[in-house]
């Protein structure tokens, strides 16, 4: 399902994943282990910003370690460093699941390269642990279906789940806990009517972000009083969307997602202490989505968990929106974009190297 071309698992296996946008957010954990979400979200995957990944399995260090000994632990660089600290063990840890579901041993060299900001609130663990996902079960031998490899990626990062598919993805809460969660928690395209969707990406700070997702998400669970009214709210958001997202109604789609994303920023202001993500440049930006609108153009807003916007507009309005966010002093760089492709697998490394 996933491969472009046919790929020699001795050379390595290489995957490729892009971010996607939240429309409605996936917000907290009710299980962490399992990475199984409070609410089911829904999600549009882009064209750009592409995560590349290579796996390369390293032999077995023997047990008597005589011969030529393996490698003795995983070896990760990302954008052609080596990758450290909680970043590497995250890797070393989903490498660990892989390694447990195909029953092998063998350490791996990961390399990865990202064209989205690290950290910065662009779900680049979303593309980077969908492209992980491919290329280590591919490199370790498992045979697994769109679905089981939504379930696979989910556990490396959570919105990861829905980069495995193109286009417009739902994530399914599930229900439970262990392994009747883990089942029925999964990713799958929806149904989507006529859209000619453009977005546009306003990018006010591409550093990495002072309080990382998962911090966030536990603080705003387990401090804000709008938390759990956000969380109930969400799931409502969730069935309109699909509504709209079936009629092809881009004025409701874009409604719903920025009341949802608003509504979850609000949340994590009224965190005590507050978690804020939203900067004076983000705010500009929606003043300029609201001018807009004011001036009948069918845009709006949302922004995940940082301080960068995204604008869903026509795709015939695209241009002047992002004229218009362009022209905002706090705003570094400007990207149009439009809904992409699944994670795949090709046969070159990170780079363009044929292997």
């Amino acid at each position: 399902m996933l491969n472009e071309a046919s790929v020699d698992v001795r050379a390595g296996v290489t995957a490729v994943a892009h971010p996607n946008i939240a429309l409605v957010k996936y917000w907290g954990k009710r299980d962490e282990s399992l990475a199984l979400p409070v609410t089911g979200s829904l999600s549009v995957t882009l064209d750009i910003f592409a995560t590349t990944t290579h796996v390369t399995l390293a032999p077995p260090v023997p047990a008597d370690m005589n011969g030529d000994a393996g490698l003795t632990g995983d070896v990760v660089t990302l954008n052609g460093r080596p990758a450290g600290g909680a970043a590497a063990e995250r890797v070393q840890g989903f490498l660990d699941l892989v390694r447990a579901l195909a029953g092998r041993r063998e350490r791996a060299v990961v390399e990865s390269v990202n064209q989205v900001p690290t950290g910065a609130g662009l779900a680049s663990s979303a593309a980077g642990f969908a492209a992980l996902a491919a290329a280590a079960s591919a490199a370790y031998g498992l045979d697994l279906d769109g679905r089981a490899l939504s379930r696979l990626a989910r556990r490396g990062s959570g919105s990861a789940c829905r980069s495995v598919f193109g286009g417009f993805v739902q994530w399914h809460a599930g229900t439970g806990s262990g392994s009747a969660g883990d089942v029925s928690s999964f990713a799958e395209p929806v149904p989507v009517g006529p859209l000619d969707l453009a977005l546009v990406v306003a990018v006010t700070d591409a550093g990495a972000k002072e309080v990382p997702s998962r911090e966030a998400m536990r603080h705003t669970m387990a401090t804000s009083p709008l938390y759990r009214a956000w969380a109930q709210a969400s799931n409502t958001d969730l069935t309109r969307m699909r509504h709209a997202l079936a009629r092809g109604n881009l004025t409701a789609v874009g409604a719903i997602a920025e009341g949802n994303a608003l509504g979850m920023h609000a949340a994590m202001l009224a965190a005590r202490p507050a978690v804020r993500y939203l900067s004076a440049g983000s705010l500009a930006v929606l003043d300029a989505v609201n001018a807009l609108r004011a001036d009948n153009v069918d845009a709006y807003a949302t922004a995940d968990a940082g301080p960068n916007v995204v604008v869903l507009c026509p795709r015939a309005d695209a241009d002047r929106v992002a004229e218009t966010v362009d022209a905002i002093e706090a705003v570094r760089s400007v990207h149009l974009a439009r809904p992409g492709p699944g994670v795949r697998l090709r046969s070159e490394r990170p780079g363009g190297d044929e292997r």
